[in-house]
Protein backbone atom coordinates (compact mmCIF):
# COMPACT_ATOMS: atom_id res chain seq x y z
CA UNK A 1 0.00 0.00 0.00
CA UNK A 2 0.90 3.35 -0.71
CA UNK A 3 0.96 5.80 2.03
CA UNK A 4 0.38 9.84 1.10
CA UNK A 5 1.53 12.98 3.15
CA UNK A 6 -0.85 14.86 4.88
CA UNK A 7 -1.13 18.52 3.63
CA UNK A 8 0.16 20.53 6.61
CA UNK A 9 -2.05 23.60 6.25
CA UNK A 10 -2.88 25.23 9.99
CA UNK A 11 -3.77 28.80 9.47
CA UNK A 12 -2.18 31.64 7.36
CA UNK A 13 0.58 32.42 9.40
CA UNK A 14 3.68 29.91 10.41
CA UNK A 15 2.96 26.72 12.33
CA UNK A 16 5.67 28.42 15.21
CA UNK A 17 3.96 31.37 15.48
CA UNK A 18 0.83 29.77 16.16
CA UNK A 19 2.19 27.71 17.99
CA UNK A 20 3.77 30.59 20.63
CA UNK A 21 0.22 32.31 20.84
CA UNK A 22 -1.49 29.64 21.71
CA UNK A 23 1.13 28.28 24.23
CA UNK A 24 -1.00 29.34 27.26
CA UNK A 25 -3.75 27.52 26.25
CA UNK A 26 -2.17 24.46 25.01
CA UNK A 27 0.48 23.99 28.10
CA UNK A 28 -1.32 26.04 31.02
CA UNK A 29 -3.55 23.66 31.97
CA UNK A 30 -0.99 20.90 31.84
CA UNK A 31 1.19 22.81 33.87
CA UNK A 32 -1.34 23.89 36.28
CA UNK A 33 -2.91 20.30 37.01
CA UNK A 34 0.33 18.85 37.07
CA UNK A 35 1.84 21.56 39.73
CA UNK A 36 -1.76 20.84 42.05
CA UNK A 37 -1.58 17.01 41.47
CA UNK A 38 2.06 17.21 42.21
CA UNK A 39 1.58 18.60 45.27
CA UNK A 40 -1.20 16.00 46.50
CA UNK A 41 0.17 12.81 45.42
CA UNK A 42 2.91 12.42 48.62
CA UNK A 43 0.58 12.94 50.82
CA UNK A 44 -1.88 10.31 50.06
CA UNK A 45 -0.15 7.46 51.87
CA UNK A 46 0.35 9.91 54.92
CA UNK A 47 -3.95 10.76 55.22
CA UNK A 48 -3.97 6.89 54.43
CA UNK A 49 -1.84 6.35 57.07
CA UNK A 50 -3.95 8.91 59.86
CA UNK A 51 -7.19 7.17 58.77
CA UNK A 52 -5.93 3.91 60.18
CA UNK A 53 -3.95 2.11 57.11
CA UNK A 54 -0.60 0.34 57.75
CA UNK A 55 2.16 0.36 55.33
CA UNK A 56 0.67 -1.95 52.42
CA UNK A 57 -2.82 -0.84 52.63
CA UNK A 58 -1.79 2.90 52.35
CA UNK A 59 0.50 1.96 49.20
CA UNK A 60 -2.23 0.04 47.92
CA UNK A 61 -4.65 3.32 48.42
CA UNK A 62 -1.62 5.78 46.89
CA UNK A 63 -1.73 2.99 43.61
CA UNK A 64 -5.78 4.07 43.08
CA UNK A 65 -4.43 6.89 41.32
CA UNK A 66 -2.64 4.91 38.96
CA UNK A 67 -5.37 2.64 38.89
CA UNK A 68 -7.92 5.10 38.39
CA UNK A 69 -5.92 6.75 35.47
CA UNK A 70 -5.97 3.31 33.58
CA UNK A 71 -9.28 2.59 34.16
CA UNK A 72 -10.36 6.65 32.87
CA UNK A 73 -8.00 6.19 29.46
CA UNK A 74 -11.28 4.32 27.45
CA UNK A 75 -13.89 6.37 28.37
CA UNK A 76 -11.96 9.57 28.20
CA UNK A 77 -11.75 8.18 24.24
CA UNK A 78 -14.99 7.98 23.81
CA UNK A 79 -15.59 12.01 25.69
CA UNK A 80 -12.75 13.43 23.66
CA UNK A 81 -14.54 11.93 20.07
CA UNK A 82 -17.89 12.62 21.22
CA UNK A 83 -17.96 15.86 23.21
CA UNK A 84 -14.31 17.61 22.33
CA UNK A 85 -11.09 18.34 24.34
CA UNK A 86 -12.40 21.36 25.92
CA UNK A 87 -15.99 19.99 26.73
CA UNK A 88 -14.51 16.58 28.32
CA UNK A 89 -11.66 18.98 30.21
CA UNK A 90 -14.06 21.44 31.96
CA UNK A 91 -16.10 18.64 33.08
CA UNK A 92 -13.18 15.96 34.05
CA UNK A 93 -11.79 19.33 36.07
CA UNK A 94 -15.17 19.75 37.98
CA UNK A 95 -15.59 16.38 38.89
CA UNK A 96 -11.88 16.40 40.34
CA UNK A 97 -12.90 18.85 42.79
CA UNK A 98 -15.65 16.77 43.95
CA UNK A 99 -13.11 14.05 44.46
CA UNK A 100 -10.51 16.96 46.68
CA UNK A 101 -13.73 17.39 48.85
CA UNK A 102 -14.01 13.52 49.26
CA UNK A 103 -10.13 13.46 50.24
CA UNK A 104 -11.01 16.52 52.74
CA UNK A 105 -13.55 15.11 54.44
CA UNK A 106 -13.06 11.47 54.16
CA UNK A 107 -14.35 9.59 57.44
CA UNK A 108 -13.28 5.99 55.86
CA UNK A 109 -10.59 4.36 53.75
CA UNK A 110 -12.98 3.04 51.25
CA UNK A 111 -14.02 6.57 50.72
CA UNK A 112 -10.77 8.20 50.87
CA UNK A 113 -9.58 5.68 48.18
CA UNK A 114 -12.85 5.94 46.13
CA UNK A 115 -11.91 9.80 46.23
CA UNK A 116 -8.16 9.20 44.94
CA UNK A 117 -9.42 6.89 41.99
CA UNK A 118 -11.99 9.26 40.83
CA UNK A 119 -9.40 12.04 40.93
CA UNK A 120 -6.97 9.48 38.41
CA UNK A 121 -10.04 8.10 36.44
CA UNK A 122 -10.47 11.65 35.57
CA UNK A 123 -6.67 12.94 34.77
CA UNK A 124 -7.42 10.72 32.11
CA UNK A 125 -9.28 12.50 30.72
CA UNK A 126 -6.97 15.65 30.86
CA UNK A 127 -4.10 13.60 29.24
CA UNK A 128 -5.80 12.12 26.45
CA UNK A 129 -7.51 15.63 25.54
CA UNK A 130 -4.48 17.79 25.11
CA UNK A 131 -3.15 14.42 23.37
CA UNK A 132 -6.09 14.19 21.03
CA UNK A 133 -5.47 18.01 20.06
CA UNK A 134 -1.60 17.84 19.35
CA UNK A 135 -2.30 15.47 17.00
CA UNK A 136 -5.04 16.55 15.02
CA UNK A 137 -3.53 20.32 15.20
CA UNK A 138 0.26 20.05 15.36
CA UNK A 139 1.86 20.42 12.22
CA UNK A 140 3.92 17.00 11.52
CA UNK A 141 7.26 18.62 11.59
CA UNK A 142 6.75 19.68 14.78
CA UNK A 143 4.84 16.62 16.30
CA UNK A 144 7.92 15.15 18.32
CA UNK A 145 9.32 19.27 19.95
CA UNK A 146 5.57 20.13 20.53
CA UNK A 147 4.83 16.38 22.55
CA UNK A 148 8.15 16.69 24.33
CA UNK A 149 7.17 20.04 25.27
CA UNK A 150 3.99 18.71 26.52
CA UNK A 151 5.40 16.03 28.86
CA UNK A 152 8.31 18.32 29.71
CA UNK A 153 5.56 20.66 31.49
CA UNK A 154 4.02 17.62 33.31
CA UNK A 155 7.25 17.08 34.27
CA UNK A 156 7.75 20.32 35.75
CA UNK A 157 4.70 20.50 37.46
CA UNK A 158 5.45 17.09 39.05
CA UNK A 159 8.97 17.99 40.22
CA UNK A 160 7.57 21.45 41.65
CA UNK A 161 4.48 20.49 43.45
CA UNK A 162 6.11 18.51 46.16
CA UNK A 163 8.34 21.44 47.00
CA UNK A 164 5.07 23.88 47.23
CA UNK A 165 3.30 21.06 49.26
CA UNK A 166 6.38 20.88 51.58
CA UNK A 167 6.62 25.24 51.93
CA UNK A 168 2.58 25.14 53.06
CA UNK A 169 2.96 22.54 55.24
CA UNK A 170 6.39 24.24 56.90
CA UNK A 171 3.66 27.14 56.71
CA UNK A 172 -0.11 26.18 57.68
CA UNK A 173 1.22 22.57 59.09
CA UNK A 174 -2.11 20.71 57.63
CA UNK A 175 -2.05 18.57 54.74
CA UNK A 176 -5.82 20.64 54.15
CA UNK A 177 -3.23 23.50 52.35
CA UNK A 178 -1.66 21.47 50.33
CA UNK A 179 -5.31 20.08 48.73
CA UNK A 180 -6.55 23.43 49.01
CA UNK A 181 -3.60 24.35 46.50
CA UNK A 182 -5.01 21.50 44.31
CA UNK A 183 -8.35 23.19 44.03
CA UNK A 184 -7.27 26.59 43.65
CA UNK A 185 -5.14 25.03 40.50
CA UNK A 186 -7.79 22.88 38.91
CA UNK A 187 -10.05 26.24 39.47
CA UNK A 188 -7.53 28.29 37.34
CA UNK A 189 -7.41 25.51 34.52
CA UNK A 190 -11.29 25.29 34.68
CA UNK A 191 -11.31 28.52 33.55
CA UNK A 192 -8.40 28.95 31.11
CA UNK A 193 -10.03 25.79 29.26
CA UNK A 194 -13.92 27.16 29.25
CA UNK A 195 -13.43 30.87 29.12
CA UNK A 196 -10.08 31.85 27.59
CA UNK A 197 -9.19 31.34 23.76
CA UNK A 198 -10.01 27.61 22.38
CA UNK A 199 -6.77 26.28 20.60
CA UNK A 200 -9.34 23.39 18.80
CA UNK A 201 -11.14 25.69 16.93
CA UNK A 202 -8.80 28.77 16.12
CA UNK A 203 -6.09 26.43 14.51
CA UNK A 204 -7.46 24.40 12.11
CA UNK A 205 -6.83 20.92 11.27
CA UNK A 206 -4.77 19.73 8.52
CA UNK A 207 -6.06 17.78 5.79
CA UNK A 208 -5.46 14.07 5.49
CA UNK A 209 -5.70 11.85 2.78
CA UNK A 210 -7.63 8.75 2.28
CA UNK A 211 -6.75 5.31 2.32
CA UNK A 212 -7.27 2.00 4.09
CA UNK A 213 -5.49 -0.05 6.24
CA UNK A 214 -3.53 -0.03 9.55
CA UNK A 215 -0.18 1.78 9.06
CA UNK A 216 1.16 -0.06 6.45
CA UNK A 217 4.17 -2.15 5.86
CA UNK A 218 6.25 0.46 4.13
CA UNK A 219 9.62 -0.39 4.82
CA UNK A 220 12.24 2.10 6.82
CA UNK A 221 14.82 2.23 9.04
CA UNK A 222 13.09 4.68 11.35
CA UNK A 223 13.88 8.18 9.33
CA UNK A 224 12.11 11.62 9.50
CA UNK A 225 8.47 10.82 9.65
CA UNK A 226 6.54 12.55 7.27
CA UNK A 227 3.19 10.70 7.21
CA UNK A 228 0.78 9.41 9.89
CA UNK A 229 -1.23 6.86 9.68
CA UNK A 230 -4.32 7.15 7.06
CA UNK A 231 -7.58 8.72 8.18
CA UNK A 232 -10.41 5.90 8.80
CA UNK A 233 -14.40 6.66 9.17
CA UNK A 234 -15.06 7.41 12.62
CA UNK A 235 -15.75 4.47 15.12
CA UNK A 236 -16.53 3.67 18.72
CA UNK A 237 -14.17 2.58 20.92
CA UNK A 238 -13.81 -1.16 20.76
CA UNK A 239 -14.26 -1.25 17.16
CA UNK A 240 -11.36 1.19 16.80
CA UNK A 241 -9.32 -1.00 19.15
CA UNK A 242 -9.71 -4.08 16.76
CA UNK A 243 -9.47 -2.72 13.99
CA UNK A 244 -5.76 -1.04 15.33
CA UNK A 245 -5.13 -4.70 16.95
CA UNK A 246 -1.99 -5.50 14.73
CA UNK A 247 -0.07 -2.32 15.35
CA UNK A 248 -1.56 -2.14 19.34
CA UNK A 249 -0.64 -6.17 20.11
CA UNK A 250 3.14 -5.06 18.61
CA UNK A 251 4.48 -1.62 18.83
CA UNK A 252 2.02 -1.12 21.63
CA UNK A 253 3.54 -3.72 23.90
CA UNK A 254 6.98 -2.57 23.22
CA UNK A 255 5.65 0.89 24.16
CA UNK A 256 4.16 -0.56 27.14
CA UNK A 257 7.68 -2.21 28.11
CA UNK A 258 9.46 1.27 27.42
CA UNK A 259 6.54 2.99 30.21
CA UNK A 260 7.68 -0.18 32.79
CA UNK A 261 10.99 0.49 32.92
CA UNK A 262 10.46 4.38 33.38
CA UNK A 263 7.53 3.37 35.92
CA UNK A 264 10.36 0.97 37.57
CA UNK A 265 13.43 3.21 37.81
CA UNK A 266 11.14 5.67 40.13
CA UNK A 267 10.82 2.49 42.85
CA UNK A 268 13.94 1.20 42.33
CA UNK A 269 16.12 4.05 43.14
CA UNK A 270 14.90 4.80 46.24
CA UNK A 271 15.14 0.88 47.53
CA UNK A 272 18.22 0.29 46.05
CA UNK A 273 20.15 2.73 48.27
CA UNK A 274 18.21 2.15 50.97
CA UNK A 275 19.79 -1.57 50.69
CA UNK A 276 23.09 0.51 50.35
CA UNK A 277 22.14 1.53 53.67
CA UNK A 278 22.46 4.93 52.26
CA UNK A 279 20.23 7.44 55.11
CA UNK A 280 17.59 9.58 53.42
CA UNK A 281 19.25 12.87 52.25
CA UNK A 282 21.78 10.76 50.52
CA UNK A 283 19.44 8.80 48.14
CA UNK A 284 17.06 12.42 47.77
CA UNK A 285 20.11 13.56 46.36
CA UNK A 286 21.12 10.84 44.25
CA UNK A 287 17.03 10.57 43.15
CA UNK A 288 16.95 14.24 43.00
CA UNK A 289 20.34 14.50 40.64
CA UNK A 290 18.73 11.26 38.52
CA UNK A 291 15.49 13.50 37.95
CA UNK A 292 17.12 16.48 37.17
CA UNK A 293 19.22 15.35 34.28
CA UNK A 294 16.05 13.47 33.00
CA UNK A 295 14.30 16.69 33.07
CA UNK A 296 16.70 18.93 31.60
CA UNK A 297 16.94 16.46 27.88
CA UNK A 298 13.06 16.39 27.43
CA UNK A 299 13.19 18.71 24.77
CA UNK A 300 16.25 17.20 23.01
CA UNK A 301 13.70 14.61 23.09
CA UNK A 302 11.80 15.73 20.65
CA UNK A 303 14.82 17.20 18.51
CA UNK A 304 15.88 13.88 17.84
CA UNK A 305 12.54 12.55 16.64
CA UNK A 306 11.75 15.54 14.28
CA UNK A 307 15.31 15.73 13.06
CA UNK A 308 16.54 11.80 12.74
CA UNK A 309 12.58 9.79 13.28
CA UNK A 310 11.81 7.98 16.20
CA UNK A 311 13.65 5.10 16.32
CA UNK A 312 16.52 7.56 16.72
CA UNK A 313 15.40 8.07 20.42
CA UNK A 314 13.70 5.54 21.48
CA UNK A 315 15.96 2.79 20.66
CA UNK A 316 19.15 4.62 22.38
CA UNK A 317 16.69 5.54 25.96
CA UNK A 318 15.90 1.84 25.75
CA UNK A 319 19.26 0.81 25.65
CA UNK A 320 20.74 2.86 28.27
CA UNK A 321 17.78 2.39 30.74
CA UNK A 322 18.19 -1.59 29.95
CA UNK A 323 22.33 -1.34 30.57
CA UNK A 324 21.87 0.68 33.60
CA UNK A 325 19.41 -1.22 35.37
CA UNK A 326 21.73 -4.68 34.71
CA UNK A 327 24.83 -2.80 35.44
CA UNK A 328 22.54 -1.55 38.36
CA UNK A 329 22.22 -4.75 39.70
CA UNK A 330 25.88 -5.79 39.94
CA UNK A 331 27.75 -4.12 42.16
CA UNK A 332 25.69 -3.92 45.49
CA UNK A 333 28.52 -5.93 47.84
CA UNK A 334 31.42 -4.09 45.77
CA UNK A 335 33.60 -1.71 47.24
CA UNK A 336 32.66 1.36 46.33
CA UNK A 337 29.17 0.45 45.95
CA UNK A 338 27.39 3.53 46.24
CA UNK A 339 29.52 6.05 44.03
CA UNK A 340 28.24 2.72 41.29
CA UNK A 341 24.59 3.81 42.98
CA UNK A 342 24.93 7.33 42.15
CA UNK A 343 26.58 6.68 38.72
CA UNK A 344 24.26 4.04 37.07
CA UNK A 345 20.95 6.45 38.55
CA UNK A 346 22.66 9.31 36.10
CA UNK A 347 22.36 6.82 33.33
CA UNK A 348 18.91 6.04 34.29
CA UNK A 349 18.11 9.47 34.60
CA UNK A 350 19.73 10.01 30.92
CA UNK A 351 17.65 7.04 29.15
CA UNK A 352 14.78 8.32 30.59
CA UNK A 353 15.63 12.03 29.82
CA UNK A 354 15.80 10.88 26.02
CA UNK A 355 12.56 8.97 26.40
CA UNK A 356 10.64 12.10 26.80
CA UNK A 357 7.36 12.37 24.72
CA UNK A 358 8.22 9.35 22.52
CA UNK A 359 4.67 7.27 23.76
CA UNK A 360 3.07 10.86 23.18
CA UNK A 361 4.78 11.08 19.65
CA UNK A 362 4.33 7.13 18.68
CA UNK A 363 0.71 7.25 19.85
CA UNK A 364 -0.30 10.49 17.65
CA UNK A 365 1.74 9.26 14.43
CA UNK A 366 -0.15 5.86 14.71
CA UNK A 367 -3.96 7.65 15.73
CA UNK A 368 -6.20 7.90 12.43
CA UNK A 369 -5.87 12.00 11.72
CA UNK A 370 -9.47 12.67 11.60
CA UNK A 371 -10.63 11.10 14.78
CA UNK A 372 -7.58 9.86 17.10
CA UNK A 373 -9.43 9.57 20.27
CA UNK A 374 -10.85 6.69 20.40
CA UNK A 375 -7.40 5.25 19.63
CA UNK A 376 -5.05 6.94 21.66
CA UNK A 377 -7.40 5.65 24.36
CA UNK A 378 -6.02 2.68 23.45
CA UNK A 379 -3.04 3.45 23.37
CA UNK A 380 -2.37 4.98 26.46
CA UNK A 381 -4.14 1.79 28.25
CA UNK A 382 -1.64 0.03 27.00
CA UNK A 383 1.38 2.53 28.40
CA UNK A 384 0.08 3.07 31.42
CA UNK A 385 -0.51 -0.91 32.08
CA UNK A 386 2.99 -1.14 31.26
CA UNK A 387 3.55 1.73 34.03
CA UNK A 388 0.83 0.19 36.52
CA UNK A 389 2.53 -3.48 36.52
CA UNK A 390 6.09 -2.46 36.75
CA UNK A 391 6.02 -1.87 40.66
CA UNK A 392 3.94 -5.40 41.21
CA UNK A 393 6.89 -7.35 39.14
CA UNK A 394 9.23 -5.52 41.18
CA UNK A 395 7.81 -6.43 44.13
CA UNK A 396 7.02 -10.38 43.48
CA UNK A 397 10.36 -10.71 41.99
CA UNK A 398 12.23 -9.63 45.31
CA UNK A 399 10.11 -11.45 47.41
CA UNK A 400 11.27 -14.88 45.75
CA UNK A 401 14.55 -13.66 44.49
CA UNK A 402 16.12 -10.68 45.80
CA UNK A 403 15.98 -7.34 44.57
CA UNK A 404 19.46 -7.59 42.36
CA UNK A 405 17.52 -9.74 40.31
CA UNK A 406 14.27 -7.70 40.03
CA UNK A 407 16.38 -5.06 38.91
CA UNK A 408 18.03 -7.10 36.08
CA UNK A 409 15.03 -8.39 35.16
CA UNK A 410 14.15 -4.93 34.42
CA UNK A 411 17.21 -4.44 32.64
CA UNK A 412 15.98 -7.94 30.41
CA UNK A 413 12.49 -6.48 29.77
CA UNK A 414 14.40 -2.85 28.38
CA UNK A 415 16.09 -5.02 25.71
CA UNK A 416 13.40 -6.88 24.67
CA UNK A 417 11.25 -3.25 24.39
CA UNK A 418 14.45 -2.13 22.56
CA UNK A 419 13.98 -4.87 20.13
CA UNK A 420 10.38 -4.78 19.26
CA UNK A 421 11.10 -1.20 19.12
CA UNK A 422 13.94 -1.97 16.04
CA UNK A 423 11.26 -4.04 14.23
CA UNK A 424 7.79 -2.43 14.39
CA UNK A 425 8.57 0.93 14.12
CA UNK A 426 9.72 1.26 10.87
CA UNK A 427 6.46 -0.99 9.90
CA UNK A 428 3.99 1.06 11.78
CA UNK A 429 5.68 4.58 11.25
CA UNK A 430 7.08 4.82 7.49
CA UNK A 431 8.84 7.58 6.22
CA UNK A 432 6.24 8.67 2.84
CA UNK A 433 8.82 10.19 0.02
Amino acid sequence: MTLQPIVETVTTDSPRNVLVRFAPMIYGPTLLFALGEGAVIPLIPVIANRLGADVALAALIAAALVVGQLCGNIPAGWAVARFGERLTMGVAGIVILGGLLGVVFAGSLAVFAAAVFLIGFCTASFALARHSFMTTRVPLAFRARALSLLGGTFRLGMFVGPFVSAALLGIFGDESASIAFFAICQVATILLVLLGPDPERAIAAPAAASTTGDGGDAEDTGEPVTGAIPLVERAGVFRTMWRFRGVLSRLGLAAASLSAVRSARQVVLPLWGVSLGLDASAIAVVVGVSGAIDFALFYASGQVMDRFGRLWAALPAMVLMGAGFLALSVPHDVGDAAMWYAMFAAVLGVGNGLSSGILLTLGADLAPPADPAAFLGSWRTLTDGGGAIAPLILSALTAAASLSIAVAAMGFLAAAGAIGFVRWVPRYVPRVR
